[in-house]
C-alpha cells in the first residue's frame, strides 16, 4: 500500500513539473500572452551566436513533379498534375524538362556534396513506379531511378528521407475514383506504401506519408488553385482532409506492424502552416481568434495525430458538417506520427486571402510557432522538413534576399533549441533546385541551386543561400564574424565626454521681475505687476539657461555641442545687420556652460532636410547654388569667431554637408553644384581662422560628416563589396577627400560618374575645382568629425537617371536579424570600429570626434535600447581606441533633449524629465571606460591648468581691474619713495651748510 502511495506521489509531481516546464497539451495560446515589461534588448530575443546540438540533422529537400521532368518517358504515367498545367497554364511545354533530375541524377549528387547535407529529403512519383496508381508490376525504369539515388545517397553518407506522396496522384486514379474524395485511394495508397517499404526500406530510415495535407485539401478541392483544380464546397474539402487523415495513419499502422521491428526506421507526415499575431497581446478576444486560426490549419490533421485523435474543438463547434471519428479511430489515428514534421514557409502564406486570419496579423517568426506546437501537443521532437523563402524569376545566382531570410528561420529555431528546450532534431532547407512552383509555374524560384530551363545542360549553379547555407552546416551554427570580446580599458584621461544638442533656440531677456523655486519645485515664478527697472545686462535675464545648465549638470559631461542659428544672427545674410542681443544669448551660454567646467563645440551652420536654415536673402538668390553664400558664410563665420572664439576651443563649420542632397535634389547636378559651394565656404571659414584668430585663440576647426559603415548585403558577391566601397565613396569621400587628401574628390566617384554620363544612362557631371580652391581646400580641417549611427547592408542595383541617388547604383537591404530602433536604425556595434579604421587607413592618423552617436527610443521612463547601444557601440569605440589605436579625441552622445513630434533620440524628454540613460552615461564617463578595477585618471595637471585658464577667461573683467588697482598702487608708491628721498637730500644739504657757517 505505501509502495503505491509513493508511486501516485511521484507521479503526481512529475506530471505537475512536467507542466511547470513544457505546458500540457492544448495550451498553446499562452504563445501570445506577452510579458507587458518585456525587454526590448533581451538576449534570449536577439540574433544567437551559438552552435546546433552536434547529433542535429541537416538537409535539404525538393518535390518529385517539380524537379524530375521527363513525365512522358520511360514509361511513368500521367498525374493529375500533369493534365493540370496543360490545361490551366498557357506555358505547358516549358514544363516537359523542368530541371530533369530523372536524367541529370549525377549533378544532383554533386549539388548535395558541395553542400555537406546529412540528409536529403525527396519524394517518389508515385506515377512513375506505377503508372495508373494501382500497385501491379512496377515500371522497371522509374525502380531502377530510385534505387540508384538512395543508393547513391547512402554511399556519400546522406541519409534518404522519403516522401510518399508530394501532391501527384496518378490521372488515373483522380479519373476513376475522384481522388481523395474517395475512400477506396486509401487502401490503395496504403498498397503503393506498402510496395516502397518492401524495396526500398532496408536502405530508408526516416518516411514521410503525405507532404502538408492541407495545401492538397484546400487548395486541390476546394480553391482549385492545386491539381486537380476542383472548386468544390467546404464538405468536399474537409472529407477529403478526413481521407487523407485516414490514409496516413493506414500506413503508419501498416509499418509499424509489419516493418519497423527489422527496418527501424521512422514515419511521420508534414504539416504545414502560417503563423498569427493578435492585434493586441493584452486583449483575450484577439488570442482566441489567433488560437482558432492555427486550428483550422495547423489544427485540422495535427490535433488528430499528434493529440487525441479528433478535430480541435473550434471546428467541430463551426462546422457541423464536419466529418466525425468513432472511438475507434480515434484511438486508431492518434500518436501516429514518430516525429512531428513541420513545413513553414511560402507555401503556407501565399496566398494569404485564403487563410483564416481572424482578423489577425500573419508573422514569420519560426520560433513561436515551434513553441506553439510544442505547447499544443505535448513536447514531441520536431523536425523542420520544409523551410524557405523565394525570389523572383528573372534573380539567378544573387538572392541575397534568400540568405536573410534563411538567417532569420535558422537562427529562430536556435533559440528555440536553446532558450525554449523544444527538441528539434533537423531542419530541411527547401529546395535543392530551381524547378515547378505549383501554381506559381516557373514565376519564382525557390532553390539553393539555379537552373536555366532552357539550357541543354541544365547545370546546378549554386547561388549565395547555397554558399551561405554551407557555411552554416559546416560550422554548425553560427559564429560571431564581425566582434571580439569585451574590453576592460579606459580612454586616455583628456578624453572629451560630449552631449549634442541641434540648434539652440534663443529665448529672449526677462523684462519682469521672476521669482525662482518659491514653491519649492525649481521653475520661476512672475510677480505681478513688477517691472524690473534698467540695469546693465546680465545671463540671468535668458530663462532657457538656466534650464540648459540643470540638464548639462546631470549629463555630467565635459563637452557640449550645440548649434547657432545663423539666419537669426545675420537676418539678411551679410554684415549690414548683426543681431547682437542673439550674440549675446549665445556668449552667455558658453559662458555660464564654462562655470560648470564644460567646454563647448560650436556648430556654426546646422541644416536638415526641414529646415536649411539660410538667411532669407540667400535663399531668394539660390541658397548654396549661389557662390555668393560661401563668401556670405565666411563673413559669418569670421563674425562668430571675432565674438565668440575667446570662449571656444572646438568649431564646426558645417554639419553633414553630405546630406544636403535631401534638399537640393532637382537633379543630381543641383546637388554636386551645392556640395561644390558648401566645401569652399567651409575651407574659406577654416582658413580665416587659422590666418586671423588661430594665433591667440587656440581653437581647432572642422566639419561633420555623416559617416555610416556599408557592408556589402551579400559577401558572397564582388559587385555587393564594389557597392559598399562606392556608398562610402558617395557619402563619405565626397567631402573627406579634397580635404583630408588630394584637394578634389574622389577619383572613383569622378570615374562613375563619368561612365554613367558617356554611356547615356546619366547626365550628371562633378564640378571641377581650380587650382586655387584645391590649395584652399586641402588641409583645411584640424581633426576628423563623424556622426555615425547605423551601418547600412548595400545591394548593387543598376538605376537610370541623373539623381545623386541613382548615380550610386545602390539599395540598401534591412537585415531582420538585427536588432532595430522603432525608425529601423539598425544596432551594429561593430560598425562604428570599421569606419573609424577605415578613416584612419584611408586620411591617415588624424585625430578623430565622434560628434554624434545615438538611437531613438520610444521609452520615456525605461530606455534600455539606448543603454544597451551607448554600451555596445562605446565598446567598439574603445577597441579601435585601444587596439587599433585610432586617435580618438572625443565622443558626443545624441542628444541631450528631443521634441515631441520628433523620433526619440533625447537623454530629457521635451519637458525636461531625464531617463535612465542618464545615469548610464553618467557611469560610462566617471569610469572613462569601461576600466577592470579602478580608474587611473585622478585630477592631472592639464585639468589643472584647464581649470586655472578656465579662472581665467571667466574672470577677466575682475582681472584686469585688479591689475590696474595694482598698478596705481605701485605708481603711487613710487611717486611717495621719490619724493621722501628728494626731501631727504634737500635736509642734507642745509645741514652742510650750517656747519661750513660756522666756521
Amino acid at each position: 500500500m505505501c509502495g503505491q502511495r509513493l508511486e501516485r506521489f511521484v507521479a503526481f509531481w512529475t506530471l505537475v513539473f512536467i507542466r511547470i516546464v513544457t505546458g500540457l497539451a492544448g495550451e498553446g495560446r499562452s504563445v501570445w500572452k506577452k510579458d507587458t515589461h518585456f525587454s526590448p534588448v533581451s538576449e534570449t530575443q536577439m540574433f544567437l551566436y551559438d552552435t546546433f546540438p552536434k547529433e542535429f540533422l541537416w538537409g535539404v529537400g525538393t518535390g518529385a513533379f517539380q524537379v524530375e521532368g521527363s513525365w512522358r518517358k520511360d514509361g511513368k504515367g500521367s498525374s493529375i498534375w500533369d493534365r493540370f498545367i496543360h490545361s490551366e497554364f498557357r506555358d505547358a511545354g516549358s514544363t516537359d524538362a523542368s530541371s530533369d533530375s530523372y536524367t541529370l541524377l549525377d549533378k544532383d549528387l554533386s549539388a548535395l556534396d558541395f553542400l555537406g547535407v546529412t540528409f536529403y529529403q525527396f519524394s517518389i512519383s508515385w506515377s512513375r513506379l506505377f503508372p495508373t496508381g494501382v500497385v501491379a508490376a512496377p515500371n522497371e525504369k522509374g525502380l531502377q531511378y530510385y534505387n540508384t539515388l538512395i543508393d547513391s545517397l547512402l554511399y556519400r553518407n546522406i541519409d534518404p528521407m522519403v516522401t510518399l506522396y508530394h501532391w501527384d496522384l496518378p490521372l488515373m486514379l483522380q479519373e476513376k475514383y475522384g481522388g481523395w474524395k474517395n475512400e477506396s485511394v486509401i487502401d490503395i495508397f496504403n498498397d503503393y506504401a506498402t510496395f516502397c517499404f518492401q524495396t526500398f526500406g532496408d536502405r530508408v530510415k526516416y518516411w514521410i506519408t503525405i507532404h502538408n495535407p492541407y495545401l492538397v485539401a484546400w487548395h486541390g478541392y476546394g480553391t482549385g488553385i492545386h491539381a486537380p483544380g476542383e472548386r468544390g464546397k467546404i464538405t468536399t474539402i474537409y472529407s477529403v482532409g478526413h481521407n487523407l487523415i485516414k490514409a496516413h495513419a493506414k500506413v503508419w499502422h501498416n509499418y509499424r506492424k509489419h516493418f519497423k521491428p527489422y527496418q527501424k526506421g521512422m514515419m511521420s507526415i508534414v504539416l504545414g502552416s502560417h503563423w498569427i499575431e493578435p492585434n493586441k497581446s493584452e486583449d483575450a478576444l484577439d488570442i482566441s481568434k489567433c488560437q482558432q486560426s492555427m486550428d483550422r490549419v495547423l489544427g485540422w490533421f495535427a490535433k488528430p495525430i499528434h493529440g487525441d485523435g479528433d478535430y480541435p474543438e473550434e471546428l467541430k463547434n463551426e462546422f457541423s458538417f464536419l466529418p466525425r471519428f468513432t472511438e475507434d479511430e480515434k484511438n486508431y489515428i492518434k500518436g501516429t506520427a514518430d516525429f512531428f514534421a513541420f513545413s513553414f514557409g511560402p507555401n503556407n502564406f501565399k496566398p494569404p486571402n485564403t487563410l483564416p486570419k481572424m482578423g489577425q496579423n500573419l508573422s514569420l517568426n519560426l520560433r513561436e510557432v515551434l513553441n506553439w506546437i510544442q505547447l499544443e501537443y505535448n513536447s514531441p521532437r520536431i523536425l523542420i522538413a520544409e523551410n524557405g523563402w523565394f525570389t523572383d524569376s528573372h534573380v539567378k545566382t544573387d538572392d541575397t534576399t534568400a540568405i536573410y531570410m534563411m538567417k532569420n528561420f535558422i537562427n529562430k529555431v536556435l533559440q528555440a533549441i536553446k532558450y525554449d528546450n523544444i527538441d528539434v532534431f533537423g531542419y530541411a532547407a527547401w529546395s535543392l533546385l530551381d524547378g515547378f512552383e505549383w501554381q506559381h509555374a516557373y514565376n519564382i524560384r525557390r532553390g539553393l541551386f539555379y537552373v536555366d530551363f532552357r539550357s541543354e545542360k541544365k547545370e546546378r549553379i549554386p547561388k549565395s543561400s547555397a554558399l551561405y547555407y554551407k557555411q552554416i552546416i559546416r560550422e554548425n551554427g553560427f559564429f560571431p564574424k564581425e566582434s571580439t570580446p569585451s574590453l576592460q580599458a579606459q580612454f586616455s584621461c583628456d578624453f572629451s565626454w560630449g552631449i549634442t544638442e541641434s540648434v539652440l533656440k534663443v529665448s529672449t531677456p526677462l523684462q519682469d521681475l521672476y521669482l525662482w523655486n518659491v514653491t519649492g519645485d525649481g521653475l520661476l515664478h512672475k510677480v505681478k505687476g513688477v517691472k524690473l527697472k534698467t540695469r546693465p545686462a546680465q545671463c540671468t535675464d535668458f530663462v532657457s539657461i538656466k534650464k540648459q545648465l540643470d540638464l548639462l549638470e546631470k549629463m555630467k559631461v565635459t563637452h557640449y555641442r550645440f548649434a547657432l542659428d545663423w539666419s537669426l544672427i545675420l537676418p539678411n545674410g551679410d554684415l549690414s545687420v548683426v543681431n547682437r542681443q542673439v550674440l549675446r544669448y549665445y556668449r552667455c551660454v558658453i559662458s555660464e556652460v564654462l562655470k560648470l567646467n564644460v567646454q563647448s563645440m560650436v556648430t556654426l551652420y546646422y541644416p536638415t532636410h526641414a529646415y536649411l536654415g539660410l538667411p532669407g536673402p540667400l535663399l531668394q538668390t539660390g541658397g548654396w547654388l549661389n557662390q555668393s553664400t560661401a563668401y556670405a558664410f565666411q563673413d559669418y563665420a569670421a563674425l562668430c569667431f571675432r565674438e565668440l572664439g575667446d570662449l571656444v576651443k572646438l568649431w564646426i563649420t558645417i554639419n553633414e554637408p553630405n546630406r544636403l542632397s535631401d534638399v537640393y535634389n532637382r537633379s543630381s547636378n543641383d546637388t554636386y553644384r551645392a556640395a561644390h559651394n558648401l566645401l569652399i565656404a567651409h575651407a574659406m571659414a577654416w582658413r580665416i581662422y587659422d590666418e586671423q584668430y588661430r594665433s591667440f585663440q587656440y581653437g581647432k576647426v572642422s566639419l561633420s560628416l555623416h559617416s555610416d559603415w556599408a557592408e556589402p548585403a551579400n559577401p558572397y558577391f564582388e559587385s555587393h563589396s564594389k557597392a559598399a566601397n562606392r556608398f562610402l565613396q558617395f557619402e563619405i569621400g565626397w567631402f573627406a577627400d579634397p580635404i583630408f587628401k588630394t584637394g578634389d574628390y574622389p577619383a572613383t566617384m569622378r570615374e562613375y560618374i563619368g561612365f554613367k554620363h558617356r554611356t547615356g544612362l546619366s547626365y550628371s557631371l562633378l564640378p571641377s575645382f581650380t587650382s586655387e580652391e584645391k590649395q584652399l581646400i586641402k588641409g583645411a580641417a584640424d581633426f576628423y568629425a563623424l556622426n555615425h549611427f547605423t551601418t547600412r547592408f548595400v545591394i548593387h542595383e543598376p538605376q537610370n537617371g541623373s539623381q545623386y541617388e541613382f548615380d550610386r547604383d545602390i539599395q540598401f537591404l534591412q537585415d531582420i536579424t538585427c536588432l532595430s530602433s522603432p525608425s529601423r536604425l539598425a544596432v551594429v556595434p561593430w560598425g562604428v570600429r570599421k569606419i573609424l579604421r577605415w578613416i584612419k587607413k584611408t586620411y591617415g592618423d588624424i585625430d578623430i570626434y565622434i560628434t554624434a552617436n545615438g538611437i531613438d527610443d520610444q521609452s520615456l521612463d525605461n530606455d534600455e535600447l539606448r543603454n544597451y547601444y551607448l554600451g555596445k557601440y562605446l565598446q567598439e569605440v574603445l577597441k579601435a581606441y585601444y587596439i587599433d589605436k585610432v586617435k580618438i579625441k572625443g565622443y558626443y552622445a545624441f542628444k541631450l533633449t528631443e521634441e515631441k513630434s520628433k523620433p526619440r533620440f533625447g537623454f530629457f524628454t521635451s519637458d525636461s524629465k531625464g531617463k535612465p540613460s542618464v545615469k548610464f552615461y553618467n557611469n560610462l564617463i566617471s569610469n572613462n571606460g569601461f576600466p577592470a578595477d579602478y580608474s587611473v585618471c585622478g585630477p592631472s595637471n592639464q585639468e589643472k591648468q584647464c581649470s586655472f585658464c578656465l579662472f581665467i577667461s571667466q574672470k577677466k573683467p575682475l582681472i584686469f581691474f585688479a591689475c590696474c588697482l595694482f598698478s596705481t598702487l605701485i605708481l603711487l608708491l613710487t611717486i611717495i619713495v621719490f619724493h621722501k628721498r628728494k626731501r631727504r637730500k634737500r635736509f642734507k644739504a642745509k645741514s652742510i651748510q650750517c656747519i661750513c657757517v660756522s666756521f
